[in-house]
């Protein structure tokens, strides 16, 4: 840096030297105009060459940024076991999958999130465009539906977003986390894709095991009725919205004073949203409030509950009616949401052994969550054509924690490759042997590895297959190139065989099929 600081004072002094010796002079102004530039741009330079420090040896702190982790090969594989059964899931109801920019323009996230807009990463000027990081993977959607003009679309996305949050790592929370997103696209009749997406979050989360949960339901056109039939006034819908919406974290009177103090709602309509949120159960819940005479009046909360006693009767047909439940509380922040909303919280056990996994409070924190939001592709088509749409988060960062705490408990040990068989000499000299073996199982799509040294023991050989969960060994010694064959070794039991050259490819498919079968492959 200081070389380059030099090299621009000698430039300009050669320059006011060449002129001198021409005959040819500046005026006064000029001179000093120049200089005050070298000097400025100089001192600029200085500036920089401060931030940056010495070029010399630097001790960097080795820490990753502020709500972000790193991941072990073990906890990799825990996220791709559960990726995996997500995805499976996903297909399973037909969904096919798209990609968006990790960053979009500005304009297209702010004014989608309600309170949470101030949560956006904003990045500097690039190029004479306003950026900002996805805040989620819900309005990129909306936006690429509207600028393909797509109408009909059944998809799932799993990407990371970013968030500018006080993360809490210990509780699945991060500034960049991934988001498994399913979402139906299309004008369909009621409640059908929405009973489908909640009965996807059932069938994801009862394979993952992470024990008991319940799926809740809330409709914001139910909510709206509510608001109004209490007496919140229409611009004081969606900030009283955001309020109820903190019922899951904390106390009602704490809500209550947030409405009163903070946003001003009269006293006597916080109090009738106090009587109302407590309402929870199934279809019985809603046919009682179908005789509500103040949700009567509004036909808002008809139409409302009468989606939900749809919704609800679907869900019963589904087989997940024990895993669903009205919650008059649910109202879920986000501004686009404009029909049925859903959340699914763990319950009982499984919530007491998080919190201890993780200092979480029992009860708090969703694992997934989704609704109908009918109007925000419409924001984004110029002659606003709206598409309807319905879809679910899966909490992939959170179910993550939960599946490190279990297998951290469990003491199990994970296998962090997926190799099959490990190829070993029985003597010295024989890696090119090794080398022909290896070629033959790669080409044949057998994940297979062997030892990076010319020599190697084979009892530390076998240690290296036991300790990393490898099933099968194959043994080539001189004896075995003599007679054609090699030896296979199946390492759970023990069990050596040899088997012809010939056909070595089928007999490994032939044994790892077995070992699946009977449970015990690694």
């Amino acid at each position: 840096m200081w070389t380059t600081v030099m090299a621009v004072r000698r430039i300009c002094h050669f320059h006011l030297r060449t002129l001198r010796r021409s005959g040819l002079t500046l005026p006064y102004s000029s001179c000093r105009y120049l200089c005050s530039q070298v000097t400025e741009e100089v001192n600029k330079l200085l500036e920089l060459k401060k931030q940056l420090g010495d070029e010399g040896s630097k001790k960097f702190v080795l820490k990753t940024p502020k709500g972000t982790r790193d991941f072990a090969p073990g906890q990799m594989a825990i996220r791709e076991g559960v990726f995996s059964k997500i995805i499976a899931c996903f297909k399973r109801h037909g969904a096919e999958t798209i990609d968006t920019p990790v960053f979009e323009l500005k304009e297209t996230l702010t004014g989608k999130y309600g309170e949470d807009s101030k949560l956006i990463y904003d990045l500097a000027d690039q190029g004479g465009e306003l950026l900002a990081l996805r805040y989620d993977l819900t309005v990129p959607f909306a936006r690429y539906l509207a600028m393909n003009k797509v109408s009909n679309i059944k998809r799932y996305h799993i990407a990371k977003v970013y968030r500018r949050d006080n993360p809490a790592m210990n509780r699945g929370r991060y500034r960049e986390f991934y988001q498994c997103d399913f979402d139906i696209a299309g004008q369909y009749d009621l409640m059908l894709p929405d009973a489908e997406c909640i009965k996807i979050v059932t069938e994801i989360l009862s394979s993952l095991e992470i024990g008991d949960f319940v799926v809740k339901v809330n409709h914001r056109k139910l909510l709206d009725g509510m608001f109004a039939a209490c007496g919140v006034p229409d611009d004081k819908f969606r900030p009283i919205c955001s309020s109820v919406d903190k019922l899951d974290k904390t106390f009602w009177n704490d809500v209550r004073c947030e409405m009163v103090d903070e946003k001003g709602l009269d006293p006597k309509a916080a109090d009738m949203i106090g009587e109302y949120v407590g309402f929870k159960g199934g279809i019985g819940q809603v046919n009682e409030l179908l005789t509500d005479e103040n949700l009567k009046a509004q036909k808002n909360a008809l139409e409302g509950l009468e989606e939900l006693k749809l919704l609800l009767t679907y869900c019963e047909l589904y087989g997940v009616a024990d895993k669903v439940c009205f919650d008059m509380s649910l109202a879920r922040g986000l501004d686009y949401y404009t029909g049925v909303i859903y959340e699914a919280v763990l319950t009982g056990s499984t919530a007491q052994a998080v919190a201890q996994n993780t200092d979480e409070p029992v009860g708090v924190g969703s694992v997934a969550g989704g609704g109908r939001y009918d109007g925000l592709v419409g924001m984004f088509d110029s002659k606003g054509k709206k598409v309807p749409c319905v879809g679910v988060s899966i909490g992939i960062e959170r179910l993550f924690s939960i599946m490190e705490a279990k297998a951290a408990a469990a003491e199990k040990k994970l296998r962090t490759t997926e190799t099959e068989v490990y190829v070993i000499a029985a003597q010295k000299g024989m890696v090119e042997e090794r080398l022909k073996l290896v070629s033959a199982l790669w080409e044949a799509d057998i994940k297979t590895e062997q030892s990076y040294k010319k020599n190697t023991k084979m009892l530390n050989e076998f240690q290296y297959c036991e300790q990393n969960g490898i099933p099968l060994a194959l043994i080539i010694g001189q004896s075995e190139i003599e007679n054609g064959v090699v030896k296979l070794k199946v390492m759970g039991s023990r069990e050596e065989r040899e088997v012809p050259r010939a056909s070595m490819v089928e007999e490994i498919r032939t044994s790892l099929a077995a070992l699946r079968s009977n449970g015990s492959e690694g």
